[in-house]
């Protein structure tokens, strides 16, 4: 039995909340300050508007909170016994095995696990008794279990576990089927597509639009709005959006949002069903210890990895805390929310950071919130390759980042974020040549610091980018075309979580 919080009944009170507070936050006590971009409900937006619509991330679009599913099995039943020093790793896979759908409990205990336990199966839960009480101990890292080498782009050799894996793993896969060819180019905003045939189609279906780039790459230059720096290293972007069906005409599709991007026949636009082979899996109310040992810096990470979600939708973790990590969570999927985690290290530093990447919202339209980190990773709130839609919101941390790796990702929000110091927030990663970091529209909506900070330095990302109550003492510039930088207190600017209140806005029109 699934137990769901519908936020559609609660549209009302978030359009009533929304504007100068956010979730778990007080409200601002200063008077309130509007984005000329939004407004005071959205009025100012549209479709069309530099501001993206970041509305639809996360689990079920953030429609609905992540279920509290029954529980079906316990893995002490299964031989676990939770001491932390007998190996329960036998305990768990075969709980895992046995479970088609429900949750798993892990009672009060510390678990010994020597092994990569994979969730495959759609609806099944692992979930603790709470993140201080229920704990999975690894004292082997994935280099251990399964060594996988490889080299840096300068050629360094290094474990392929120091950008990826994870020791609780969530695998599935995105179903491949062509539908239909797009054949009439489009504009982002747009919600209606030209299409060869409409004999797979119908009203309700989801499907996936997909773009690759041409080799002139201008897929590239168009999402780094016609500003994408050197590209010489990078193949070249690609790009999904995943949407509902609303209409099914003669030779069209009318779809539930508006297009984050254009279509162009030279970038070979074409519609696949989208069927996620995992759906509905949830990791929560769990600890994750690794041994405590002195960091070794950039690119010596072995795989202390905590979890990693692979080609899965509307998924979830939630309060869960990850101690001692090399990297926290690697996420490429779609649709999913991480929510409630604690991020912390016993560890010796080097040069400041216990680790390497905090959290990857790899894939499209997630979203992380409501988050800690009590230690530094060289990377704590990522992004790479493509990324576009998702969104970091209501964290905070001793001196967060915001790496974005290069190669494109553009469309992505983060919003009332306080990153404490405030000495590196613009600090990123990734290969040489590979473009810009942050791409098209990359949107920073109610950033809090300790000292003020500056409009990025000019290699990470084009004039499109929209910068609104970000801590500074700079002037703001406000060109329509160009940069916009809105200088507004961060503690008046409202609404003060820019995805609530767009969440928010659709859901009063749906109703």
């Amino acid at each position: 039995m699934l137990r769901f919080l519908s936020l559609r009944g609660m549209a009302g009170v978030f359009v009533g909340t929304f504007l100068g507070m956010s979730l778990g936050l007080a409200a601002p006590a200063h008077a309130q300050t509007y984005s000329e971009l939004w407004g005071v409900e959205g009025e100012k937006w549209s479709n069309t508007s530099r501001l993206p619509d970041f509305s639809f991330a996360g689990y079920h679009h953030s429609e609905i909170a992540s279920p509290l599913v029954d529980v079906v099995a316990n893995v002490k039943n299964f031989g676990a016994v939770g001491d932390g020093q007998a190996d329960d790793t036998q305990a768990f896979l075969d709980a895992i095995a046995k479970v088609d759908a429900g949750a798993i409990l892990v009672p009060e205990g510390r678990y010994k696990i020597t092994q990569i336990l994979t969730l495959s199966k759609s609806g099944v839960v692992l979930r603790g008794a709470g993140a201080n009480k229920s704990v999975l101990f690894f004292p082997k890292s994935l280099t251990d279990i399964k060594p996988n080498w490889g080299n840096t782009t300068s050629g360094k050799p290094t474990s392929n576990y120091s950008w990826s894996g994870g020791l609780v793993r969530v695998q599935g896969s995105f179903q491949s089927k062509q539908l239909a060819k797009v054949t009439a180019a489009a504009k982002r905003g747009d919600q209606v597509l030209k299409v060869s045939a409409v004999d797979s189609l119908q009203v309700g279906q989801v499907v996936e639009l997909r773009l690759v780039d041409d080799d002139s790459k201008s897929l590239t230059e168009f999402l780094y709005s016609g500003q994408p720096g050197d590209i010489s290293n990078f193949k070249g972007a690609k790009s999904s959006f995943v949407t509902k069906l609303l209409e099914v005409g003669e030779d069209s599709i009318t779809f539930d949002r508006p297009l984050r991007f254009d279509v162009e026949l030279a970038w070979q636009p074409t519609i696949y069903q989208f069927e996620p082979t995992v759906t509905e899996v949830g990791i929560e109310q769990l600890g994750f210890d690794f041994p405590v040992r002195d960091y070794q810096g950039h690119f010596s990470e072995v795989g202390y990895n905590a979890i990693t979600m692979v080609n899965v939708a509307h998924c979830w973790v939630r309060d869960v805390r990850i101690s001692n990590s090399d990297s926290g969570i690697f996420l490429g999927a779609k649709f999913c929310t991480l929510t409630g985690l604690v991020f912390d290290s016993e560890r010796k530093p080097k040069r400041g950071d216990t680790g390497h990447h905090g959290v990857i919202l790899g894939g499209t339209d997630n979203v992380f919130t409501d988050f800690r980190f009590n230690t530094r990773f060289i990377h704590d709130l990522g992004l790479s390759a493509n990324h576009s839609g998702n969104v970091f919101s209501n964290g905070s941390g001793v001196d967060l980042n915001f790496d974005h790796h290069r190669r494109g990702p553009y469309e992505n929000l983060f919003t009332n974020i306080d990153v404490g110091l405030g000495t590196r927030m613009w600090t990123c990663g990734g290969g040489q040549k590979l473009g810009l970091h942050c791409g098209a529209r990359g949107t920073f909506w109610n950033i809090r610091a300790q000292q003020a900070q500056k409009y990025p330095w000019r290699g990470f990302g084009p004039k499109s980018m929209n910068l609104i109550g970000v801590q500074t003492n700079s002037e703001s510039v406000k060109e329509a075309d160009g940069k916009w930088m809105e200088a507004i207190d961060p503690q008046s600017l409202s609404p003060q979580n820019l995805h609530e209140a767009q969440l928010a806005r659709r859901l009063q029109m749906m109703d």
